[in-house]
């Protein structure tokens, strides 16, 4: 393996012997991952090195290539490569798919494999935070690639009804459209609105109160919310669950939500569990009762604060 891929300086005796994974993105330098997947190597004692690729913003393809082609053996990718790594890889999970994203990438069979594994992150973070899904009421902001990731998998713990709302109605319904089989199938009514109707029939009592409210928009990594502070008032109640993908610190999102009684989480246990599941995707399931990725978590936050 070339050291020289890697986007910190690697002693080549580092990696000697060991299986390598990175994550690969631009930028990449505030990535998490390695410490990560680090605690989960040593959780399972496992001899692998997990480093960081900054790639050309046009140059993805040509870096997971050499990567792969240098015995690389798994990659997960961020921003603003998942929809180039989705088109990368030959073979396709369900999830990835649906996603219409790729955040992992292992090789095997002669062939490069994607996956999504954001949405079982958020799944299995809510379910270790008490969350029972079935049954809910969710409301997701926001209709781009982030929403789309978290779909699938929520639909698939069989909530009594989720709702998509954007600025713009027609990529909310777009989305709705996507995965109108999936709500077909598992029987969970999947709806679209504006943002600005989804207010109105708030206050006018249309809808009721939402169990679980998502938010998959980037307005937190502006230092803002989606929701004014009038829609706020309206959405979040103590019964209420509000959830930010967005990690690190608490958002507008989240203390609008606060202000209002209802109990809130940004998105870090996803980061840690969906790069659980792309561990044990890569060294087999066998390790799921062997890595701890709640303990990985607190020591995590420990290290953030």
């Amino acid at each position: 393996m070339d050291t020289k891929l890697f986007y910190d300086q690697v002693d080549p005796a580092t990696i000697l012997g060991k299986a390598c994974y990175a994550v690969v993105g631009n930028p990449i330098g505030h990535s998490l991952s390695p410490w990560i997947h680090q605690r989960f190597a040593e959780q399972a004692a496992q001899a692998m090195y997990y480093g960081r690729i900054q790639a050309p913003v046009e140059g993805f393809q040509a870096t997971a290539e050499a990567f792969f082609q240098q015995g690389g053996r798994g990659l997960n990718v961020t921003i603003p490569f998942k929809l180039e790594a989705c088109a990368f890889a030959k073979q396709l999970t369900a999830h990835a798919q649906l996603a219409g994203a790729v955040n992992t990438l292992w090789q095997a069979g002669g062939q490069i494999n994607g996956d999504n594994t954001d949405g079982l992150g958020l799944v299995r973070d809510l379910d270790a935070q008490g969350i029972e899904l079935k049954g809910m009421k969710i409301l997701i902001l926001g209709a781009g690639g982030a929403a789309r990731g978290i779909i699938g998998p929520l639909l698939a713990q069989s909530p009594a009804a989720v709702m998509i709302a954007n600025r713009s109605p027609s990529k909310a319904k777009q989305l709705a459209t996507l995965f109108a089989e999936l709500t077909h199938s598992v029987g969970v009514a999947l709806t679209a609105e504006s943002s600005e109707d989804l207010v109105t029939q708030v206050s006018s009592g249309t809808l009721g109160q939402f169990d679980l409210v998502i938010n998959a928009t980037a307005a937190s990594l502006t230092v803002l919310s989606p929701l004014s502070d009038q829609a706020a008032a309206q959405l979040f109640q103590p019964r209420t669950f509000a959830y930010d993908l967005v990690y690190g610190k608490p958002t507008p999102f989240m203390q609008q939500a606060l202000q209002h009684g209802s109990r809130v989480s940004d998105g870090l246990g996803m980061l840690v569990e969906q790069a659980a599941a792309a561990f044990l995707i890569w060294r087999g399931a066998t390790f799921s009762s062997t890595i701890n990725p709640r303990q990985v978590l607190a020591e995590l936050r420990h290290v953030l604060a």
